[in-house]
């Protein structure tokens, strides 16, 4: 299995902007492009599919063990002729002293080479010990090459390449001159999802036709080549299958510019555990369409927020057929959505009204990063780990606050680390809906989606 890791020296880099252009060009040249993203991220991974034409998958070792994260890698890859696996942040960051979680790890780890993008904007001689030192910080991970990034113009160009070769002897894959038409438009969290920008498929294809122009496309399918061989493993996938003879229910997923962030890994695992996935558009779909349970994602609700109000038909339709018992799952903007409504910038909007609490938007993150769960066996979902267990491992990225939530609401989770809801608690229970801030992947430790599934086929023999 060919495959490279791209990584950077440190966080903005363009790292994510030069590995969407590389898969997006070696796809239009023929290659079968198998796309990864380090860590937990919905954004990046979009823009990567976009660009490859095939789901990206999450590598995350802080959720997810290293046997199923070889299996994962080797699963996808199937029909692929060539992998590329973006890091987050720089090479060596991590969450601990020794980088177990950093890009480094997950390179030794998948005995991937590495290709190492730099900023250079201001850099000429000073380039070389920058370079020396993360080759010798950590003697087991082979950097295959460099390119150069945000380049001042050719000059600057060749004095990078003369420094590099003098000291390093590291080979220079690449040097892209700064151009504004690299640039994908952001805003809190990251890059605008692909499902949100206007003119995706355009962007890709120009940034690919300037990282061809300018990226040794040949040599990067060298070092791919020199990735070695992953240990066999009979890892199945994360999601357990349904019980033969269990019946498929039809579960609803809301997928639109709203709402997008959902990992391909977990959407198989619904189906594996026997759910056939119904997609409807929360903005322009009027009805809800038959399902016998919902799930509705995270993604930008506070940016789409009038045109979800305007939809006031489906609105109703969700209210009441949640407020009848509709098993429904909620992560973040599908807690938002569920809210009674949504206060940003001046201006709020009504939402659902399921949730007796409203939304609001702030400038600062809320809660960032990983979180770990305490079940208090007051949600919805049957078969709780028991208290004994291991915390759940999820995470969450929010810029939203859950304000005037009455007294007496039950919650699925206690938060031991992150934020939550309100610091202590996660995952509103009402009904049969569970609302979470927390964004959980399913993985051996926690397969969250048998049970969801589970619970959907329970609550319709009951019905």
């Amino acid at each position: 299995m060919n495959r490279l890791f791209i990584s950077a020296a440190h966080k903005s880099s363009g790292k994510t902007t030069l590995c969407i252009g590389s898969c997006a060009a070696l796809r239009a040249r023929g290659e079968v492009v198998q796309p990864f993203k380090k860590g937990p991220d919905y954004i990046d991974p979009l823009w990567l599919g976009l660009a490859a034409g095939r789901p990206c998958y999450n590598l995350d070792a802080y959720l997810t063990g290293a046997d199923e994260i070889r299996a994962q890698v080797t699963r996808s890859m199937r029909g692929a002729t060539l992998g590329i696996i973006e890091g987050n942040k720089g090479l060596y960051d991590g969450l601990d002293l020794h980088g177990s979680n950093s890009n480094a790890a997950m390179a030794a780890l998948l005995g991937t080479p590495v290709v190492l993008v730099i900023d250079a904007r201001g850099m000429t001689r000073g380039i070389a010990p920058l370079i020396l030192g993360y080759q010798a910080f950590d003697p087991n991970i082979r950097i295959a090459g460099v390119i150069l990034n945000q380049l001042g113009g050719s000059r600057h160009e060749a004095k990078l390449r003369a420094v590099i070769q003098h000291y390093t002897g590291v080979p220079v894959l690449g040097a892209v001159q700064h151009d504004e038409r690299m640039t994908i438009a952001e805003r809190h969290l990251g890059l605008i999802p692909s499902n949100e920008a206007q003119g995706a498929r355009e962007r890709v294809d120009e940034i690919a036709a300037l990282v061809a122009a300018q990226v040794d496309l040949d040599r990067l399918l060298a070092i791919a080549r020199e990735a070695l061989p992953l240990p066999g493993t009979q890892t199945p996938m994360s999601g357990a299958p349904a019980q033969p003879g269990s019946p498929p229910v039809r579960l609803g997923i809301a997928r639109d510019a709203a709402f997008g962030f959902y990992y391909p890994g977990d959407l198989e695992a619904l189906e594996a555990a026997g759910a056939e996935l119904v997609s409807f558009d929360a903005l322009h779909t009027e009805h809800l369409p038959r399902i016998d349970g919902l799930f509705i994602g995270g993604g930008f609700p506070e940016t789409h927020m009038e045109t979800l109000a305007a939809n006031t038909n489906l609105r109703r339709e969700l209210h009441d057929a949640i407020e009848a018992g509709l098993p429904a799952y909620a992560e973040c903007g599908g807690l938002m959505y569920l809210a009674r409504g949504i206060e940003w910038n001046g201006r709020r909007a009504g939402m659902v009204g399921v949730i007796p609490a409203d939304i609001v938007m702030h400038r600062r993150p809320v809660g960032r990063g990983y979180v770990h769960l305490r079940e208090t066996g007051r949600g919805p979902w049957p078969q709780a780990p028991a208290r004994d267990a291991p915390p759940i491992r999820a995470h969450e990225f929010h810029y939203s606050s859950v304000e005037n939530l009455p007294p007496g609401v039950e919650f699925a989770y206690e938060v031991e680390r992150g934020h939550g809801v309100d610091g202590r608690h996660d995952g509103i229970v009402h009904k049969n809906l569970l609302a979470s801030f927390a964004h959980l992947r399913d993985v051996a430790g926690n397969p969250w989606a048998r049970r969801f599934v589970d619970f959907v086929r329970s609550c319709r023999h009951a019905a």
